[in-house]
């Protein structure tokens, strides 16, 4: 895959999964202090916070080329 083309697709799921991530975790907050099960969805959604997170570094990589 071409550099640009890879940096492109990288960099916005980069973007979505981050935001999705940070959406999932303040749902997680609030069935927390609503009294719901929240600590693996809380979980899962940090899990993928951070993915969008290493995504976006490492399109930075391939733009940087």
């Amino acid at each position: 895959m071409e550099s640009k083309t890879r940096w492109f697709f990288q960099s916005v799921l980069g973007f979505l999964l981050t935001g999705t991530g940070l959406c999932m975790t303040v749902d997680a907050g609030f069935a927390r202090y609503s009294g719901e099960a929240w600590f693996w969805y809380g979980t899962v959604s940090l899990i993928v916070f951070q993915a969008g997170l290493c995504l976006l570094v490492d399109g930075l990589r391939f733009r940087q080329k």
